[in-house]
């Protein structure tokens, strides 16, 4: 018998193991790490529906639709809308990719409110959330990544 044959998964339940926790234990830190993961994908796909209920002008008044603004304000738009449902799917499925590009996502948006502040306007709340955001998820990936043996 091949290695390949012993690798293929036997139950349809084993095609959806990189979904689950791996395991973990209930109250652990890496199931509250998964919770965090989803809940920040649920954040994402919401602010990425925003960015495109923007670039279709869903709700707006004719002089604020997506063609009538600047260059800077649609390419940032387009990038969000983009990378934000990218790294919903990817949070939601605990892939260590949904992190990254989520982890992308958030330092652009803080970079583009402090250094580019006529684009969305500069707001310093976000840039507050979204470290906070960040080092909670640090926080958490740091804990979990300790209570693993070996």
């Amino acid at each position: 018998m091949s290695d390949q044959s012993q690798r293929r998964p036997t139950r349809p339940s084993d095609l959806l193991e990189p979904v689950k926790a791996g395991g973990a234990s209930p109250g652990s830190w890496t199931e509250h790490l998964v919770l965090f993961l989803r809940l920040m994908a649920a954040v994402s796909l919401i602010k990425g529906l925003y960015h495109w209920g923007q670039i279709c002008s869903i709700g707006m008044p004719p002089d604020q639709a997506f063609q009538t603004r600047g260059l800077a304000w649609q390419a940032a738009t387009v990038f969000f809308a983009v990378l934000d449902l990218v790294a919903a799917v990817g949070l939601w499925l605990a892939a260590a990719w949904g992190a990254v590009v989520w982890l992308t996502s958030v330092v652009s948006m803080a970079a583009v409110e402090v250094f580019f502040p006529k684009v969305y306007g500069g707001s310093f709340m976000i840039v507050v959330v979204e470290m906070a955001l960040l080092a909670i998820y640090l926080s958490l990936a740091i804990v979990a990544a300790r209570e693993r043996p070996g």
